[in-house]
């Protein structure tokens, strides 16, 4: 996993993706006591950022192999990502999602072209359950964060910041990214490292599934006691990747852990101040540079909203409770 295969995914998501821009506000920036730039990939296709590594993974591999066929493991996102990546090469798609992933998650995905396989997360063993379905189907696995094709793409909306951060004078801030297994946070901080080297990533999590904060801090991977439980599904994982967690070890800063209330509140913030719509666990990096300023430095943070795929009634629990 290099900045050579970052360049090359850029190249084949020309023209196929969104190139979302910085935003800002003068409100967020009080309640930060900082300048805030957020980069919102919730308007990016699909919804969320993943729509980056689904195209990278599917455009670059064999055309024979595509045609057989692609399987995700996703609570919906990346399984978005995926499926439209797929539709959009003519191939088909199956994405294995827990069966108390969020509605709309799992209607889109199959609005999308993709065949939906359900699954209990607290019983059922989604490995084993994806390792049958890719041999009964002959489907190739991409995986959600573990893929070095996924990382690469992932790592295309660096080097937009990197380019951004530059335009706007920034050489040096934190970069706080919504982080689930880490491949959006390490594709992330390997385009920085080599376009904008003073932009420092922050791995962002929800309180008590903050794996990769507890990781970082103890110098080897460290597991959450529970799989699922929170709003912000999207980015819960039981431990940090094998392939991300050596990258981050060695260029991110600690990491931030958010409450659910917090997100909510930003998610209020995000939609009231900027027009914007997030889901709870595309909101903890937002989160965190609003309401954990002791933890962060310098004038300027930079933030992802990574995923706006929310249901209605938690978008409106949050508006009720938070908004303005």
């Amino acid at each position: 996993m290099n900045i050579d295969m970052i360049r090359a995914a850029d190249s084949r998501l020309e023209g196929k993706v969104r190139r979302t821009p910085l935003l800002s506000s003068p409100f967020l920036d009080e309640i930060a006591g900082r300048r805030v730039w957020i980069k919102p990939e919730c308007l990016q296709h699909t919804g969320s950022f993943k729509f980056r590594g689904g195209w990278s993974a599917v455009s670059a591999m064999e055309p024979e192999l595509r045609a057989k066929g692609v399987l995700a493991m996703s609570s919906g996102n990346h399984g978005q990502g995926v499926a439209l990546a797929a539709a959009r090469h003519g191939a088909p798609a199956v994405v294995l999602m827990p069966s108390d992933a969020p509605r709309q998650k799992i209607a889109n995905t199959r609005a999308l072209g993709a065949e939906v396989v359900l699954y209990d997360r607290a019983t059922e063993d989604r490995d084993a359950i994806a390792a049958r379905l890719t041999e009964e189907r002959s489907l190739t696995l991409i995986r959600p964060f573990d893929e070095p094709e996924v990382i690469a793409g992932q790592g295309t909306c660096g080097l937009e910041i990197a380019r951004q951060a530059t335009e706007l004078g920034i050489d040096k801030a934190d970069m706080i990214v919504c982080c689930g297994g880490g491949g959006f946070a390490s594709g992330v901080a390997l385009a920085l490292e080599a376009d904008a080297p003073g932009l420092r990533v922050r791995p962002a999590e929800p309180e008590d599934f903050d794996d990769m904060a507890r990781s970082l801090a103890a110098g080897e991977i460290r597991r959450n006691a529970k799989t699922a439980g929170s709003l912000c599904d999207a980015i819960l994982t039981p431990q940090p990747g094998a392939l991300t967690f050596p990258v981050l070890s060695r260029l991110a800063g600690p990491g931030l852990a958010v409450s659910e209330d917090e997100a909510l509140r930003a998610m209020a913030l995000a939609f009231s101040r900027l027009k914007l719509v997030a889901e709870p666990g595309g909101a903890v990096a937002l989160a965190a540079a609003l309401f954990h300023g002791d933890e962060i430095e310098g004038e300027d943070v930079i933030v992802t909203i990574s995923g706006g795929n929310v249901d209605p009634g938690v978008f409106s629990a949050a508006l009720e409770r938070f908004g303005d």
